[in-house]
């Protein structure tokens, strides 16, 4: 099967200012994967007929031509299972079919859906032979946002994991250039999460007591222009370590200490 990637203009936290929206196609069925926006090269692509609309998850850089083109083409559109009211509000529109983990969206040989929440809860990937369209779960530069309240990094380490031994030959993120050094990618992206939070669990056991004191005990660079996200991902790996009982948190008074 053919993956065609259109970078779309689209306001954004990401570096690139644009997210990926994808034509998958095997010359008859077509599925359109993460529609940010309604863009003259996407119109041009999708003008001789669509069969299938999805997104990998349902943040606002992700969804915001899905109504314009499902209505367009009356191409089936699709949502996680269990995420149909998520998917409504970011969308304005009802899903006609859902799916859940080993779901296969009827195009060519079959477009199967894989579980990777972290970034968001309803985040999945999708298995085009091959190769991935990972959204938010992989980029080639930089790392992935992972921050409280939706995002979780023990399932975001589980999510990189699975699809490392998966070993697929291409990712195609949701933002930026695809990525051929699929495993070496993802073990980056591994390790880059394990480091942030042995920082952050080393300034709680200094003495460090809230997010914001962690925080700024945690980043060893000017973070000033993103310190809302920096302080999310800390509370995140504050919650994982609560869980794994190495701190006790206290998420009403934001309180957190080493055990």
């Amino acid at each position: 099967m053919h993956v065609t990637r259109v970078s779309v203009p689209v306001a954004t936290r990401a570096p690139t200012g644009a997210t990926n929206a994808y034509l998958v196609s095997d010359g008859g069925e077509r599925l359109l994967v993460d529609p940010a926006a309604r863009t003259p090269e996407l119109d041009a692509l999708v003008e001789t007929g669509l069969d299938h609309v999805a997104v990998t998850h349902t943040h606002s850089d992700h969804v915001g031509a899905v109504a314009d083109y499902a209505r367009d083409t009356g191409a089936t559109v699709w949502c996680r299972r269990g995420r149909e009211r998520e998917f409504v509000a970011a969308t304005g529109v009802e899903p006609d079919q859902t799916f859940v983990e080993g779901t296969t969206i009827p195009v060519g040989s079959g477009v199967e859906v894989l579980d990777t929440p972290g970034h968001a809860r309803d985040h999945v990937t999708f298995v085009v032979g091959d190769d991935s369209l990972t959204g938010d779960l992989a980029v080639a530069e930089g790392s992935v946002v992972v921050g409280a309240p939706e995002g979780d990094v023990r399932a975001y380490l589980v999510a990189l994991r699975r699809l490392h031994a998966r070993n697929p030959d291409t990712l195609y993120p949701g933002h930026g250039p695809p990525i051929t050094d699929s495993r070496a990618t993802l073990a980056r992206l591994i390790d880059h999460r394990n480091a942030r939070e042995s920082k952050i669990f080393d300034a709680i056991r200094a003495g460090n007591e809230t997010p914001d004191a962690v925080t700024d005990a945690a980043y060893d660079k000017d973070i000033s222009a993103v310190r809302d996200l920096a302080r999310a991902t800390v509370v995140a790996h504050i919650e994982k370590l609560a869980a794994e009982r190495r701190v006790r948190w206290d998420p009403e008074n934001e309180h957190v200490t080493p055990r």
